[in-house]
């Protein structure tokens, strides 16, 4: 199998960056811990692409979209040919379809 590069768009690193910081107020090292996981569990889609789940939202769905809940968090990606592109980190109990309202197709 192909390994793909993981890439985080700029949406996505905002994202985290914004997590991030809201828990480091209260705890720095849980920040970072929180990060790495993240991190490592993204990591693994450069082997294995396609593990997370199809959404259930069809717009969603239609646009090629995968999940991969970490944590409380879900964060969804597109599967190109040569990368997988990180759209967003949102936490699971926000409504997240709006973010992508005119978001482009996958390539």
């Amino acid at each position: 199998m192909k390994r793909r590069t993981v890439v985080y768009l700029p949406a996505a690193q905002r994202d985290l960056l914004d997590a991030f910081d809201y828990v480091r107020k209260d705890s720095p090292a849980a920040a970072a811990a929180w990060l790495e996981r993240i991190d490592r569990a993204l990591g693994r889609l450069a082997s294995f692409p396609r593990s997370g789940f199809v959404p259930k939202d069809r717009r969603l769905a239609a646009r090629g979209y995968r999940v991969v809940v970490i944590d409380q968090h879900l964060a969804l990606y597109v599967v190109g040919p040569q990368a997988v592109e990180i759209r967003r980190v949102v936490h699971g109990r926000r409504r997240y379809a709006f973010l992508f309202k005119g978001a482009k197709t996958p390539r």
